[in-house]
């Protein structure tokens, strides 16, 4: 896995614990957090701060509490049994259910990845007035550079350094504008269907939680595991993990719904509409300063191309697990997923004539095929077959097919509100 545990005997090798290990497992955590504070986000939370006000930040709390469970569950997979979810899938379907289900997974990823580059495009035309197209072969070359050259290890210092200036940014940004937090706190706690929301609301849900972080979590927390013979190591990677996935989720929370505050506080509030990326960046230069406009769109870029990168390793990861085989980028079935993930979403993006309606879709067709990978982790982290004496518990196995049955429940809302 990453070519990191060659030099270690997995079998016989005890780690030792103290005091500040939690530190030693932050990183598949966040890795995950960045897909989800990606530019469809922005796009979805900028949407629905500018046109609803605070109404739909109860979406982003839902979504953040399903995502908890969600991603926790794939993790315990990887711990578990040493595979990913793609792997898992492969070798515990059927050849038919499983090839459907992950043909789907990567066009779930094309769809990410699409709006990963596009969003970096943008972020390059707001700073630099590159056109979208050649910010986006930009985007996309630096990524496979990133992918393709630095160890999984880098990539993962890279993606916390990434995380901690687009926080930082969204800190600054909210300092400057005043918070109305009743209606703030109301709307984290209070779902509401305004009128005409059921895009929004699918494709904030779709930006949060995302199948191909599903498969990734899946893979990369196998970084951090040592010896699966050993159940006290087990327990204890458990444990940290847990506390990993909850501290990265909250700071995705965090940072989704000050996007939706700095929208709501600023276009909804002067009854400004927004309907491009580029537009929100000239509106927040009178509103709030130059410096602020300048600070949302490196934030956007580091966005972008954080997210790429973790995309590209997703889809990396589904395609491999076809194979049976782990993510490995010196492996040609890596490889290959990681280029037809990020090449086809680049070769989309120079048809599209609206990219901020784009990423807005984007985002809504990854909620379309989300129920299919939550079944999916939930039947397999289920069975004894699979899991062993780590299966889901009755009461776990029924929360998550009730998330899965929330998810699909929201679907069908969706397709009823288009007609």
């Amino acid at each position: 896995m990453f070519n990191i545990f060659k030099n270690i005997d997995r079998k016989n090798y005890r780690p030792q614990y103290g005091g500040l290990d939690i530190f030693k497992f932050i990183g598949p955590g966040l890795l995950v957090t960045v897909g989800f504070i990606d530019p469809g986000n922005w796009a979805s939370n900028l949407a629905a701060g500018a046109e609803y006000g605070y109404a739909l930040l109860w979406m982003v709390t839902l979504s953040t509490v399903m995502l908890i469970f969600l991603q926790h569950n794939v993790a315990h997979l990887g711990i578990a049994t040493g595979l990913c979810l793609s792997e898992a899938t492969t070798i515990y379907l059927k050849p038919s259910y499983s090839k459907f289900l992950l043909s789907s997974a990567m066009l779930a990823s094309i769809s990410t990845s699409l709006a990963e580059i596009l969003g970096g495009a943008i972020a390059l035309n707001m700073l630099f007035k590159i056109p979208i197209q050649v910010g986006a072969l930009l985007v996309t070359a630096f990524v496979f550079i990133m992918l393709f050259t630095n160890s999984y290890r880098m990539i993962e210092k890279w993606i916390i350094a990434f995380v901690s200036v687009i926080g930082l940014s969204f800190l600054y940004e909210l300092s400057l504008v005043n918070i109305n937090w009743d209606s703030a706190i109301t709307g984290w706690v209070t779902p509401s269907f305004p009128h005409g929301s059921m895009l929004i609301i699918m494709s904030v849900l779709g930006a949060v939680v995302m199948p191909h972080n599903l498969f990734l979590h899946s893979e990369v927390i196998q970084s951090r595991q040592w010896n699966r013979e050993n159940e006290k190591v087990i327990k204890k990677q458990l444990r940290y993990e847990f506390l990993d996935t909850l501290v990265s989720m909250i700071i995705g929370w965090a940072i989704n719904s000050a996007m939706i505050l700095l929208a709501a506080a600023t276009f909804f509030h002067a009854k400004i509409p927004v309907s491009e990326l580029q537009q929100a960046k000239e509106l927040l230069a009178p509103l709030l300063g130059n410096n602020a406009s300048i600070v949302f769109a490196v934030a956007l870029l580091f966005a972008g191309v954080a997210s790429t990168t973790t995309s590209g390793m997703a889809a990396g990861s589904i395609f491999a697990g076809m194979y049976k085989e782990p993510y490995d980028i010196k492996d040609n079935h890596s490889r290959v997923g990681v280029a037809i993930s990020l090449l086809l979403a680049l070769a989309i993006i120079f048809l599209i004539t609206n990219p901020f309606k784009g990423l807005i879709i984007s985002q809504m067709i990854l909620s379309i095929q989300l129920p299919f990978t939550i079944f999916l982790q939930v039947y397999l982290t289920s069975s004894e077959k699979v899991m062993g004496k780590y299966k889901n518990s009755t009461a776990s196995k029924w929360v998550l097919y009730s998330l899965g049955a929330i998810v699909t429940l929201l679907n069908l809302a969706l397709f009823i509100s288009l007609f």
